[in-house]
Parts: structure tokens; C-alpha cells; sequence
């Protein structure tokens, strides 16, 4: 028995240096690779992973003198706080409210504008059009904000458009009824064409042969995208949409840090602005980190439910 144990024992170490010299040798033949992965992966660790530590502060009356390990230790109160916070329902409907916007206003869009860009057949005109509307990407949100601003302020383009119509003039930067409304457009015309990349991509790996039968069999172009193109579309589809949703509860916090002011709170005051103010402002780090936390659960359990919905509907999912 003793024999036979000492084999096994020799045998599994054994096994192991083998697996370490084949780990070896890959990295040794792709190590170019390698050191490329290493910048990124030293920025998330650093920028991305480590700062999850002060996340404790959340479970502390945090001083800034005392630091994590003189700091008192108060549990879920700070949660608490904010489940009881009037402001509490008003951050999560404005918050929600926008990301639903967004998800039925803006995910479609690349997609139709991918389909309509895949039936042109002007390779040229098809470029110029990716061209034009791929630019709003690339401008960063103080000049989206900016440009927002001087077309709509009170004797901007927009107003004295409405006025030449004879209509009354707007004043929308200070109408809370109008910032939804504003935000989602704006997010819509900066984003739709870089969305659309990844859809172009995918409509490439569509086997061709699928529209031919398709075409013999009949059917038209709206057919063909009805029943060829967008099941070839739908994996990509799902795995955004799910990729989505994990952003569900995180609206883009510096267009709205940018476009509210006072009389808009009402419709634009989102719970990562209450984050802002009251963890930098108010510096009240703890209730901040309490919040944050929050938010970032809710959205981790939206993304574990909606994909296992996905794996029970169809086959595709994120996990």
C-alpha cells in the first residue's frame, strides 16, 4: 500500500512538471504576445482591481485621518440611509427611466443602420456615410455638451428655427420635462455610428450561400433580412444586449454632470450625481461608497438574471 502510495505521489509531481514545462514553452513561443497583454492587464489591476479595496469604507464612519484601520465600523448603516433617503426613489426612476430610454431608443439603431448600410451597393458612398457618421465618437462629451448647449439656448439655432415657424420659443437647458429628451437624442447621433461596427462585422461572417438559396427560393430582399440576416445577427445581438444591461443602472455621468443645473434636478438627478455629490462635495466618502456599491449589485443581478433567460430561450449567453 505504502509502495503504491509513493508511486501515485511520483507519478502526480511527475505530472505537474510536465504541465509546467508545456506552460513554459507556450509562453516562451508566444511571448511577444505576452508583453503586449502586460500593460493592459498592470492598468486594470491597478486602476480597476486594487481600488475595489476602499470599497470597505462603505462598512465604515470613514476619517480621513484615521484610514481604513482607525476608521469605526457602522455595518449596513449606511445603506440603510439610503433605502430611507427621500431622494432614493426619485435617483432610481430618473436613473431608470433613462436607461430605458436608451436601451428602446438607441440598441436598435446600429443594428437598422448596419442593415441599411449592408444593402448598399456604392462602395464609395457606403465609406463616406460610415465616415461622417463615425466622427461623433470620437468628440469628447464637453464638446457633445458644448455644441448641445449653443444649439439650444435661448436664441440658439434650434430656438430661432421654432421662431421663424412662429412658434413660441423654448427654453429647453432649463425645462425638466425636456432633458430626457435631450440626453437621449444626443446619445443616439454620438454614438449609433461606432455602434454599428461590430454589426458590420458579424454580417461578414453570414454565409453568402444562405442568401442565394434564399433568392432561389424566392424570397425578397425585406425576407432575406427577416430570415437570413438577422438570425446570423442574433448571438451578436444577445451577447450586447446582455453587455448592456450590465450598464443598465450607469448612465453617462458626465453629459448629465454637464447639461443639469438646478431646475432639471427633477428628471436629471441620477443616483452616480448623488454619488458625486455628496461623496466629493459633501465629502461624505462612506454614504458614497455605500451607494455605489448598491448600484453596482443591482446591476450584477440584472445581468445574472437576464442572462440566464437568455440560456433557457436560446443558446446564447454571456456565462
Amino acid at each position: 500500500m505504502i509502495y503504491i502510495q509513493t508511486k501515485t505521489v511520483q507519478f502526480k509531481s511527475e505530472l505537474s512538471r510536465s504541465h509546467i514545462q508545456v506552460i513554459k514553452r507556450k509562453i516562451s513561443k508566444s511571448k511577444q504576445l505576452y508583453i503586449l497583454f502586460l500593460l493592459p492587464a498592470l492598468y486594470f489591476l491597478v486602476f480597476h482591481y486594487a481600488p475595489m479595496f476602499g470599497n470597505v469604507i462603505a462598512f465604515q464612519d470613514y476619517n480621513v485621518f484615521g484610514g481604513f484601520l482607525h476608521s469605526e465600523w457602522v455595518g449596513f448603516k449606511h445603506f440603510q440611509e439610503f433605502l430611507s433617503d427621500p431622494y432614493f426613489w426619485k435617483l432610481t426612476r430618473n436613473t431608470v427611466l433613462l436607461n430605458v430610454y436608451l436601451v428602446i431608443f438607441y440598441f436598435p439603431m446600429p443594428i437598422i443602420f448596419a442593415l441599411l448600410l449592408n444593402e448598399l451597393r456604392m462602395q464609395g458612398f457606403k465609406k463616406l456615410v460610415q465616415s461622417i457618421t463615425y466622427l461623433p465618437h470620437f468628440l469628447s462629451t464637453a464638446v457633445v455638451v458644448g455644441m448641445i448647449v449653443n444649439f439650444l439656448m435661448i436664441d440658439g439655432m434650434i430656438n430661432r428655427f421654432i421662431e421663424y415657424l412662429g412658434i413660441e420659443q423654448i427654453n429647453f437647458l432649463t425645462n425638466a420635462q425636456w432633458f430626457r429628451t435631450i440626453y437621449v437624442t444626443s446619445d443616439v447621433w454620438q454614438r449609433t455610428g461606432w455602434g454599428t461596427i461590430i454589426y458590420l462585422a458579424a454580417l461578414t461572417s453570414i454565409d453568402p450561400s444562405l442568401y442565394e438559396a434564399a433568392t432561389i427560393d424566392g424570397a425578397g430582399r425585406w425576407k432575406r433580412i427577416l430570415y437570413v440576416t438577422l438570425p446570423g445577427l442574433a448571438p451578436v445581438i444577445t451577447i450586447l444586449f446582455l453587455l448592456t444591461l450590465g450598464e443598465f443602472l450607469s448612465v453617462g455621468f458626465e453629459k448629465v454632470l454637464l447639461l443639469y443645473t438646478g431646475s432639471t434636478y427633477e428628471t436629471a438627478d441620477v443616483i452616480q450625481t448623488y454619488v458625486y455629490r455628496r461623496g466629493l462635495l459633501d465629502s461624505d466618502f462612506s454614504y458614497a461608497a455605500a451607494v455605489g456599491i448598491f448600484q453596482s449589485l443591482l446591476a450584477f443581478t440584472l445581468v445574472v438574471a437576464a442572462n440566464k433567460i437568455a440560456k433557457k430561450v436560446g443558446e446564447t449567453s454571456l456565462f
